[in-house]
């Protein structure tokens, strides 16, 4: 079996996780830690086992579609009763990794627009660090209208992912003229607040505008690794470091399950998965809005 040159970059990635793992996991286990460890990673619900599975399928998600992590972790998270200031801060903590193994396959595979990225990239850094203080403040002291707005925000990802089941390949049209600054700081405000959504606001915005594709989807993941560094950073300056354990998993869950989605996804299909993902969405953002208001 041929290796494409993606996989090719995330595979050391991927041992270095395997070995880096097994060589703690054993380490603690001569060190006497091992039911500590294993005490600490039952806490809360046995959470980090549960983000663990999420990391997994979200990053399956993530590449088959090109998007959908940060709608996938916010989804699950608030339907887990995470307060939201947590759920975005987490998944920016994790993504700020799996981005960034990303961001590498892009520029390695020549699919990064320098002039699209440098446009992007200051209005989006602007739009996190503005979702990330406002988040930080208003996630903590009002969490249940904004659990309500997150939720009724991720339903309506729920159902663009669902239409692009039956959505028909785009004529080669015209470029549309798009403004890049304002759509950096919608797209940069939007994923930093809400947990997610830079993925199907500017790439897709950028693809139906008619930018080529390969281009698109590279430029548009360069500047969504700064953005998810910049919101992640302005997150531990605000908040500090909280819930490790969603971090981890998650983090470990996308890592591991990277060097593979590529290869699996090929062979899953992709309306299907739209369907399901989109209708998961929906429902579990529907349950969520229901929690968050009759209860």
């Amino acid at each position: 079996m041929v290796i494409s040159k993606k996989n090719q970059i995330r595979l050391p990635i991927f041992f270095a996780t395997i070995l880096g793992s097994g060589f703690l996991i054993f380490s603690m286990y001569e060190l006497g830690y091992w039911d500590e460890l294993l005490t600490v990673l039952a806490k809360d619900n046995y959470i980090f086992y549960w983000m663990l599975l999420v990391g997994v399928l979200a990053e399956i998600v993530a590449g088959s579609m090109g998007m959908g992590y940060g709608v996938i972790c916010t989804t699950t998270l608030l339907f887990l009763n995470i307060p939201p200031h947590i759920v975005s801060a987490s998944i920016h903590s994790a993504e700020s990794f799996t981005t960034a193994a990303g961001s590498i396959s892009h520029i390695k595979l020549k699919n990064v627009s320098e002039s699209l990225v440098k446009k992007l990239i200051i209005p989006a850094v602007i739009g996190a660090i503005i979702g990330a203080v406002c988040l930080s403040y208003v996630g903590e002291y009002y969490a249940k209208i904004t659990k309500v707005i997150i939720a009724f925000y991720t339903l309506y990802l729920g159902f663009k992912i669902l239409t692009n089941a039956w959505k028909k390949k785009q004529s080669k049209a015209l470029k549309r003229k798009t403004n890049l600054t304002r759509l950096g700081i919608l797209g940069g405000f939007i994923d930093s607040f809400a947990g997610g959504g830079w993925g199907p606001l500017v790439t897709g915005t950028l693809i139906k505008n008619s930018f080529t594709p390969r281009f698109a989807i590279g430029s548009s993941t360069v500047a969504k690794f700064i953005l998810t560094v910049t919101a992640a950073i302005t997150f531990i300056l605000t908040l500090g470091i909280q819930h490790w354990n969603i971090i981890l998993g998650l983090l470990i869950g996308g890592i591991v399950t990277a060097p593979f989605s590529a290869m699996l996804t090929a062979r899953l299909p992709v309306k299907g998965m739209f369907i399901i993902i989109g209708t998961l969405v929906i429902i579990m953002s529907s349950i969520t809005i229901y929690k968050s208001v009759f209860n």
